[in-house]
């Protein structure tokens, strides 16, 4: 088995400072449960510090008041070659986090497209090498993988979600390196399924004890993998290949359907 390599990586983050439940959008989120900002806020910089101890470079986005989903920030956009396609987001409780993420970019200089069709950003759209995974039937319509196909230069694969828990491609499967991947199969329809196994024969493919506790809401540099701490099958499959396992415990912002991957949006210059 070949060494892994790790590469450095440009992250963007947003700190959990208004990070609450207050509606429901998808099924882990329930505004009867109280949440703990400041556990949030805890979890979060053991994340962002373990970015740093990995050489890792991480810029941050200012959070900003009403909108406490702010801190996924792999929803806010996709960042490709310079290039940025903007986030448009299905629920108008999320809708003003697609300009302020855009607002960000245009600042820095990155090319930016705002969204004709809705789509949620690395949630959605996954970049593997020199294509994209994209994610629909629940947030990203279809009409936007065109979109991104078109604005990006790289060819995008279709895949469609059928399990309401898994709501973005980003908590069902997880890139690990140029052509390699780890995902949940009975998030996926059939059609969808036999994409995946002809593209990615030699996949790690994850159980439902660890899809269930976000194992694949992951974030890897091509040697070490963070992911969920409860996902210890998936470490142990990943420790197999040749990969470093390292997790992180993220439990009060799984309370509203987000881990490591969710709060991690590459910018790819």
């Amino acid at each position: 088995m070949s060494p892994r390599t790790a590469r450095p990586r440009h992250y963007l983050m947003c700190r959990p400072t208004h990070f609450t439940v207050d509606y429901s959008i998808n099924p882990w989120m329930d505004p009867a449960k109280p949440t703990d900002t400041g556990a949030a806020l805890a979890q979060w910089d053991e994340l962002h510090a373990l970015f740093q101890r990995l050489g890792h470079t991480v810029e941050l986005i200012d959070p900003l008041p009403g909108l406490p989903d702010m801190v996924f920030a792999a929803n806010g956009a996709t960042a490709v070659d310079g290039k940025v396609l903007g986030a448009r987001f299905r629920y108008p409780e999320r809708l003003a986090e697609g300009p302020a993420y855009a607002d960000w970019f245009r600042a820095r200089g990155w090319q930016v497209r705002d969204a004709e069709y809705v789509n949620e950003g690395e949630g959605d759209l996954l970049v593997a090498g020199g294509r994209v995974l994209a994610g629909t039937g629940f947030r990203t319509e279809t009409a936007a993988h065109a979109e991104a196909a078109a604005f990006l230069g790289r060819e995008v694969v279709t895949l469609r979600l059928v399990d309401p828990r898994y709501y973005h491609l980003d908590t069902a499967l997880a890139v690990l390196d140029d052509d390699e991947i780890m995902y949940h199969p009975p998030a996926f329809d059939a059609e969808s399924r036999a994409v995946l196994e002809r593209l990615y024969p030699d996949a790690i493919l994850a159980g439902e004890d660890d899809a269930r506790v976000f194992g694949l809401n992951a974030v890897s540099d091509g040697a070490h993998v963070i992911l969920p701490e409860a996902a210890t099958g998936l470490a142990g499959q990943l420790r197999d290949r040749g990969f470093t396992p390292i997790g992180i415990d993220l439990t009060e912002l799984l309370r509203a359907g987000g881990a490591v991957k969710c709060c991690t949006l590459e910018l790819r210059r």
